[in-house]
């Protein structure tokens, strides 16, 4: 059975070398999260994932949730390791300790977070989903409503989902069906149908608590006629603890390609008592709040799937033995030779490692951003380090699940035949990745947000404030006897991001498919380059410990040798990405549907 080690080392050299994470903690003033603490985080957290929910993922794939009239039945075990989780207090971790939260920084959250979803992404799923739902209300819901609803929150008690789409509308939540009826008491009947909605039923938690989009009978057309609302599956009592049950339920759950352990629900509101939270008409920009919290989240999944894949297929590879290498035996005491030694395997161990640890860099220094946006003490620091997030946001989810899925599909194949057979999990991870992509908004809709939202729309400017750091470094490494033509190939992408951006925008002004159909190779181009930068700070880095003395020789010539392969192998598919993006909307739009 494939086993999940959490890559502790390179998670140590992201955190401490590369972005002095614990050293941004106490700037912050945040004085419990010292080194000792967060090391201790680590090391506790890696055996949980290990020991707990590692040994879950496969048994969780062939049992499968059950449903029988309405009620959700988790598999075996994984009530208890819910248990065990939130008795350790790995959910409450990054919550604020008014509501019984430890207060910790955003970004452990996040590293914990990678974990827990690369030992089992399923299991990952129910505090996930709490951990948007609780965001939401900490930001939009009265005094009243966070009293009530965080207290059970944050210690796990009550778990959370949020229901947007519907059978008709999917993206385009702007169609949406249900309903909410105001009541002279303040509360709202809400009825319509959800789908999709993970862990919108289960036995994990006392409650659940629903946030659902809903639109007044009086409500404007589209997304401006969206509330949003809080609907507990049981109505709080008087004390604020279960009461009785709301009209709510669980009418089916998805027959899934993957993530079966994970109930992905049909739920069906009829006349289900809610809360209005925000404003009326105002749901679409409180749900933001989840929905940005998940696309980062689920843009981990990219690098989780790849990293527990990475992991088995490199074992896989040290121990198979398959033909010769190409100069000669390389173990001749054996019959054939490990099949780590072809090049064609390292090509995809490679890929992986480069992708992997790219998106891993990629992933904390947003969760570093994150830090920034809520501690920073200057209001200019923090409109700043939100900023970069809304540019890097969409780069996050997208670039990092394609890559994560390119990955993961890599891992298989190097298992060859095996890779196609249930027991090696390598067909379990390459299943439970593939919905990656495809919510929180699909890949195609991040590439739209990404270049017709945030780049065009900002008038460039979201993308100036990232090319000016690419920019910066550029010039710092440029006469760099090693780096300086590694930093003079980036520079060059980092210039053509810019043309290429006007380029666009030009063709957009007469005709707006320009930006739809240029969009996904926009993303994929500027996620190369945002990896070819921080490959260039890791290399740097590497570089530098090993001028120092470092006795870790292994470990970071293996950084150079991954960072060069990067530049070399896989940075080139940014031009190919340029190429398509700069071809126009016409090889798209000319022809009619009838000759499809």
């Amino acid at each position: 059975m494939p086993e999940y080690n959490a890559p502790l080392r390179d998670m140590r050299f992201v955190m401490d070398e590369l972005l002095d994470m614990t050293g941004s903690y106490a700037a912050y003033g945040l004085e419990d999260a010292t080194p000792d603490l967060v090391s201790a985080i680590l090391e506790e957290g890696a055996k949980f994932t290990n020991q707990v929910l590692s040994p879950l993922n496969r048994t969780g794939d062939e049992e499968g949730c059950h449903i029988e009239n309405g009620v959700v039945t988790t598999p075996k075990g994984f009530k208890e390791a819910y248990q065990a989780y939130c008795e350790n207090g790995w959910g409450s971790m990054t919550a604020s300790p008014e509501y019984g939260g430890q207060g910790l920084p955003s970004s452990l959250g996040l590293i914990l977070a990678e974990m827990v979803a690369s030992a089992n992404y399923s299991f990952s799923m129910y505090p996930g989903l709490s951990h948007g739902c609780a965001a939401a209300i900490a930001a939009h819901g009265t005094n009243e409503q966070k009293e009530l609803y965080l207290n059970k929150l944050t210690p796990g008690t009550w778990t959370g989902t949020m229901c947007l789409t519907e059978p008709h509308c999917g993206t385009d939540l702007g169609l949406v069906k249900t309903r909410a009826v105001p009541q002279a008491d303040g509360t709202y009947k809400v009825t319509g149908t959800k789908i999709f909605i993970s862990c919108g039923e289960h036995d994990m938690s006392e409650n659940i608590v629903h946030l659902v989009l809903a639109k007044l009978p009086d409500a404007p057309a589209g997304t401006k006629g969206i509330s949003l609302f809080i609907v507990p599956k049981f109505l709080p009592d008087a004390n604020g603890e279960v009461g009785e049950r709301n009209s709510l339920i669980c009418g089916s759950i998805e027959h899934k390609m993957g993530i079966k352990a994970s109930a992905t629900c049909v739920m069906n509101f009829d006349d289900a008592t809610g809360f209005l939270i925000g404003d009326v008409n105002k749901g679409l920009n409180c749900m933001f709040t989840m929905m940005n919290h998940a696309r980062l989240g689920t843009g981990m999944q990219g690098l989780c799937h790849g990293e527990a894949s990475y992991q088995s297929a490199l074992a896989y590879a040290k121990d198979r033995l398959q033909m010769r290498s190409l100069k000669g035996p390389a173990a001749p005491d054996k019959a054939a030779d490990p099949i780590i030694v072809h090049p064609d395997v390292r090509r995809m161990l490679l890929t992986m490692k480069a992708f992997n640890e790219g998106n891993r860099a990629l992933a904390y220094h947003t969760a570093k951003l994150l830090d920034q946006a809520h501690y920073a003490a200057e209001e200019e620091a923090r409109a700043d380090a939100e900023a970069q997030l809304a540019f890097l946001t969409p780069i996050c989810k997208a670039f990092m699940t394609d890559t994560g899925l390119e990955a993961t599909l890599l891992g298989q194949q190097v298992f060859g035949g095996h890779g196609f057979i249930r027991e090696w999990g390598q067909e379990q991870h390459v299943r439970d990745c593939r919905i990656a992509p495809i919510y929180e908004g699909t890949n195609g809709i991040q590439a739209l947000d990404l270049l017709g939202r945030k780049v065009l729309g900002s008038q460039g400017k979201l993308l100036k404030t990232f090319t000016k750091q690419v920019h910066l470094l550029c010039k710092e490494v440029e006469g760099d006897a090693k780096f300086g033509d590694y930093a003079k190939k980036l520079a060059q992408l980092n210039a053509q991001w810019g043309e290429l951006t006007t380029s666009v925008g030009m063709k957009a002004m007469q005709n707006p498919e320009e930006v739809g159909a240029a969009a996904v190779d926009y993303l994929a181009f500027s996620g190369y380059v945002v990896h070819a930068y921080l490959w260039l700070k890791m290399a740097l880095v590497a570089q530098a410990k090993l001028d120092e003395g470092s006795t870790e020789v292994d470990f970071y010539k293996g950084k150079l040798a991954t960072q060069a392969f990067f530049y070399q192998r896989l940075l080139p598919r940014a031009q190919a990405h340029a190429e398509a993006l700069t071809a126009g909307a016409s090889s798209l739009m000319d022809i009619a549907v009838e000759q499809f």
